[in-house]
């Protein structure tokens, strides 16, 4: 079965695509084989990736906005798909996490919403093919949170070595604990978000490229005590989800103040945001009994924050996924692209604990995803062992790698 996955994350910065072909190992069924036929980015429209910065909390947006929104995002994405497919050949599915606009967290922590946007029709129109979306919803109907979705993938590719903490930085950061005693999984708290705020109010860039300012700063020590202390998503225990609704662009001003922030220089705040981003995550790792960190996303790709990282984590080893022959840079439209091969095969995309509860605090696995258009199931004419439980992801990478 060939699955094109797609993904745009919090960060806004592109749309992330892999075409992967998956297969049973004949001798041993429970072994899912991924062929990765492409991975890459697509690139936004001009104006869509603004439209949806510009629509994000704290900014208000009317649900006009938002409705738009969602056609423009279904539009983008078709787009990709079709030069993808037209680049690299067709698709038995299409499987898109779309981008979320709003991931309800409540006061106690449970989640009450979540909201991914992006019309399945329009990439249907433009592939002629199924397209499975709405992957989170299922999992918070369920009492979950909707997220962290990796641990599917991790769990698959990681599970069978030592305690790894498989670590992804990407707006939000998140981990999950494979290969141990126990399975734990969740957001640690901001990755990229309050960085790429920043220097976006400060300089109207989306990043700060490099670390190129943030490396002429210095921590201020009073402000990341402050933004470690005020903010209590830190003490909750995992399973926990957070998103760019708290993180937001205000954020840093509502913690510290104005007088405060207006004190700190451009380079002192990105040091500082870095500095957070590294804490926030070693404490996150600490307890978890782990022999190494394994990570991934765009974080990681910034030089501060990964010799910060691996500061606070020593004497854990940090490595990049690459190290591993997993794909730091596709690994989340690999992860889409498989829970579109699980979804399409009636599997869980969430996995079971000894207790019977799903690794995000829901009642119970669930199968995710919806199907449009609902008659087209790609698995119509699956082979028996198709529906068989996976225990194992062995990648095989893709041409020209």
């Amino acid at each position: 079965m060939r699955v094109l996955g797609m993904m745009s994350g919090t960060s806004l910065d592109a749309i992330d695509v892999a075409l992967v072909d998956f297969t049973r190992d004949p001798a041993d069924p429970s072994v899912l084989e991924a062929r990765l036929v492409h991975l890459g980015e697509e690139p936004w429209p001009e104006g869509t990736g603004d439209a949806l910065r510009a629509a994000l909390s704290p900014a208000p947006a009317d649900v006009a906005t938002w409705n738009r929104l969602h056609a423009a995002v279904g539009e983008a994405f078709a787009a990709a798909a079709a030069r993808v497919l037209a680049a690299h050949g067709g698709a038995d599915l299409v499987a898109t996490h779309g981008q979320t606009l709003h991931h309800d967290v409540r006061a106690d922590g449970t989640v009450g919403a979540t909201l991914q946007i992006g019309d399945a029709s329009r990439l249907a129109a433009a592939t002629g093919l199924p397209v499975l979306h709405d992957l989170r919803a299922a999992d918070v109907a369920a009492g979950g949170q909707g997220a962290p979705l990796a641990p599917l993938l991790d769990q698959l590719l990681l599970g069978h070595e030592e305690p790894t903490a498989a670590l992804n930085i990407g707006g939000i950061a998140n981990l999950t604990l494979v290969g141990g005693e126990e399975l734990v999984a969740g957001d640690t708290g901001a990755g990229n978000a309050l960085l790429d705020a920043a220097v976006h109010a400060a300089t109207g860039a989306p990043a700060d490229h490099d670390a190129a300012l943030a490396r002429q700063g210095v921590v201020d020590p009073a402000a990341l005590a402050r933004l470690l202390d005020a903010e209590p998503f830190y003490s909750r225990p995992l399973p926990r989800s957070t998103g760019r609704e708290h993180f937001d662009a205000g954020y840093v001003r509502r913690v510290l103040g104005d007088e405060a922030l207006a004190a700190l220089p451009l380079p002192d705040l990105l040091a500082t945001l870095v500095e957070l981003t590294a804490v926030t995550i070693a404490r996150a790792v600490a307890p978890l009994g782990a022999r190494r960190v394994v990570a991934s996303g765009g974080g990681i790709r910034n030089p501060l924050l990964r010799a910060r990282l691996g500061a606070h984590l020593d004497p854990l080893p940090l490595l990049d996924a690459d190290q591993l022959d997993i794909p730091a840079d596709g690994k989340e439209a690999l992860l889409i692209a498989l829970l579109g091969h699980h979804g399409a095969h009636g599997l869980p995309g969430t996995l079971a604990l000894p207790d019977g509860t799903a690794h995000t605090g829901a009642r119970t696995p669930v199968v995710l995803g919806s199907l449009t258009p609902p008659h087209r199931s790609p698995a119509a004419h699956a082979a028996p062992a198709d529906g068989l439980p996976v225990r194992r992801l062995r990648l095989v990478p893709e041409e020209g790698r």
